[in-house]
């Protein structure tokens, strides 16, 4: 019996599980393997590592963790969880572990546009965060495939950085990246920019909300108090996967994300006290 099971391996989850081991809480972190940045270069707006790459991160993230004797990392995706008296249930391909608290740190996945070549530029000439990405195609030219409120935002976020905004009005019917840059196949022609910005759609990459019946807010992501604690005692969410209510969707970068993971930590801590408590009583 885990005092807390931490599901996804990324920033929101490593973060839970240093916060849950250096308070010497047992602690098993789970990682699929599968992640949002999975094909992201660098990242950047990341004091002190602004450009590191997000394998390099996990790694160093993992070094850190081993340094703590109750900490448990393992390789492999949770198939299941539910609630089992006074705690929880996970489910492994090769049986089941059981914690007091459950940290849900799994993210969320992007659906791309079904636009041929998309996919390969995603995370390297293709993103969706200027505050992420911006930066580099400083003194190029963007082209902004996002539409309403969305593009004016952009528009004027990117103003100060590029050399110009071109907003796509037709469809984009081809993606080929060349020469640092993309060329893009529209409805009446080929553009060739430095960087495109798209605007996907999103959901949870897993299906444990649900499962456990968590409140969500209109995003579709899981709703958390300021605490990070979820509609059911004993769970908490952070990362991409859950927001405030007062947000109308994840900050979704590596600090924010990090920060989300350190409450939960904390608040798994103060459960726990009172769980010891109350036995000890």
């Amino acid at each position: 019996m885990y005092d807390a099971i931490v599901i996804g391996g990324g920033p929101a989850g490593l973060q839970a599980a240093l916060t849950l081991g250096r308070m010497h809480r047992s602690v098993l972190l789970l990682d699929s393997g599968r992640y949002r940045n999975g094909t992201v270069e660098h990242a950047h707006n990341y004091a002190t590592h602004d450009g590191i790459s997000p394998a390099e991160f996990r790694r160093l993230a993992r070094a850190d963790l081993a340094a703590y004797d109750t900490v448990e990392v393992r390789d492999v995706p949770a198939d299941g969880v539910e609630q089992d008296g006074d705690g929880f249930v996970v489910h492994l391909a090769d049986g089941v572990e059981r914690a007091t608290q459950l940290v849900l740190a799994t993210g969320v996945r992007d659906a791309l546009p079904d636009v041929p070549g998309l996919a390969d530029a995603w995370g390297k000439e293709i993103a969706h965060c200027p505050f992420c990405h911006g930066h580099e195609f400083a003194g190029g030219t963007v082209a902004l495939d996002v539409e309403g409120p969305h593009l004016e935002r952009l528009t004027a976020m990117l103003g100060p950085i590029v050399e110009g905004v071109v907003p796509v009005t037709g469809r984009v019917q081809r993606v080929e990246r060349r020469d640092g840059g993309l060329d893009l196949t529209l409805d009446d022609g080929t553009i060739h920019v430095d960087g495109m910005f798209v605007a996907p759609a999103f959901s949870q990459s897993a299906p444990f909300a649900e499962q456990l019946g968590l409140a969500l807010n209109d995003s579709g992501c899981v709703r958390v108090d300021a605490f990070q604690g979820t509609s059911m005692p004993g769970v908490l969410a952070a990362g991409d996967a859950a927001h405030h209510p007062d947000l109308p969707m994840p900050m979704s970068s590596i600090l924010t994300s990090q920060a989300a993971g350190l409450v939960a930590g904390a608040a798994c801590v103060q459960a726990l006290l009172a769980r010891d408590a109350l036995e000890a009583a």
